[in-house]
């Protein structure tokens, strides 16, 4: 859901993607890799794994889950965060549909369930 902020010029409305709002490049990819960390890192959470334990079973060094659970996720691809939710007994679904012919442009779209 956008999110409405009031700045100096009058109230701007939110495309729904903080990196967009703040016109960083590559943002869709950025919103989708913190919303596969989220999940990644809510599975982890919920299982009450270790870092170590959630380490061996992702196949990385604990170093890389600290930085995972902090969301510093400049080390980490989309296809090597969903291998990890697949390591973690997730099943990862991608559908491709076409847009509906608002005139927005194609969205990229992640959900946990």
């Amino acid at each position: 859901m956008p999110i409405t902020t009031k700045s100096k010029k009058g109230v701007v409305r939110s495309v729904g993607n903080i990196f967009a709002d703040l016109k960083l490049p590559n943002a869709a990819g950025k919103q989708i890799k913190v919303r596969l960390a989220v999940a990644i890192n809510q599975i982890i959470q919920d299982q009450r794994l270790s870092q170590g334990i959630a380490a061996r079973r992702l196949k990385i060094n604990q170093p890389k889950i600290s930085a995972l659970s902090n969301y510093h996720l400049e080390g980490f691809s989309v296809e090597r965060l969903i291998n990890f939710l697949t390591a973690l007994d997730r099943d990862v679904d991608i559908a491709i549909r076409r847009k509906p012919k608002s005139g927005r442009s194609g969205r990229i779209l992640v959900s946990a369930a």
